[in-house]
């Protein structure tokens, strides 16, 4: 079983260590996972074999790879939803996790998911109520408070799914494939939002199949073969067919378009 500590509480004036550089804040040293069956004849997975990541105050980090490279599985262990099998995990401060499978309560109104999540994360009232009317205006969902998880567009959901990973103000964000689903302009202010809390020293991890405005991030590491590598930006066989670089989907906003790009998902928000 994997050693999982979570240390301290995050706070921005510990997030630099004496030497002047970003703190570490999460840590993981030899994750190792594979998944059996209890039918015979059936072969043993092994899906981490060794997976080490370090992250650093205020650092954006994309982790890409193919279809069963295990992302997935190593997002889940680095929050502490899955065991691994081996290996060790250090946090420091609170942990954001956005998975790509929203878990919202169909039956709950977005409102009453604020206050729902909001208990589990022993926040006051008025601090939830302030952060899911900032987050709600920020990521253009304020007109659905009132309206169920079940009647709520994709996009929607995902919007509300991403904030309620930021309620707490997480120290750490994990996000699995967070734009999935966005329009043109709440993928704009995904980003801003993004380089604000960079600014602010909040660690982020984005799990993608792939990872396009490479500017972006601070480092880009691909997942095979069980473990984590420095990514050179050559293109895989992860990547859809007739997708389109960055410079075209930055001509599509200019020419005021919603059109689908490079890994993006568009829906209506209605």
């Amino acid at each position: 079983m994997p050693n999982i500590e979570n240390r301290g509480d995050g706070l921005e004036s510990e997030r630099r260590s004496t030497d002047g550089e970003s703190e570490v804040v999460l840590q993981a040293d030899g994750l190792a996972k594979a998944y059996g069956s209890s039918l015979p004849f059936r072969e043993r997975v092994e899906v981490l074999t060794g997976t080490d990541l370090t992250v650093r105050a205020g650092e954006l980090v994309g982790v890409v790879g193919a279809n069963g490279s295990g992302k997935s599985t190593l997002l889940r262990i680095l929050v502490g939803d899955l065991a691994a099998d081996d290996g060790t995990v250090r946090v420091s401060g609170r942990v954001g996790w956005c998975p790509q499978e929203t878990r919202l309560y169909d039956r709950l109104t977005v409102r009453e998911t604020f206050a729902l999540f909001g208990e589990a994360y022993g926040l006051d009232d008025e601090v939830v109520a302030e952060a899911r009317d900032r987050l709600a205006d920020r990521l253009d969902f304020e007109r659905y408070l009132d309206r169920r998880i079940d009647r709520l567009s994709g996009g929607n959901r995902q919007k509300v799914n991403l904030a309620v990973a930021l309620l707490h103000d997480p120290d750490v964000l994990v996000l699995d494939e967070p734009y999935t689903g966005f329009d043109w302009e709440t993928y704009l202010a995904f980003w801003e939002l993004t380089d604000d809390l960079r600014d602010r020293g909040t660690a982020i991890v984005i799990v993608s199949h792939f990872v396009e405005e490479r500017e972006r991030f601070d480092r880009v590491l691909e997942l095979a073969d069980g473990e984590l590598h420095a990514d050179d930006g050559a293109e895989t066989d992860a990547r859809p067919e007739g997708t389109e670089v960055a410079a075209s989907r930055r001509e599509a906003a200019t020419d005021g378009g919603t059109r689908g790009t490079t890994g993006v998902r568009f829906d209506d928000d209605r």
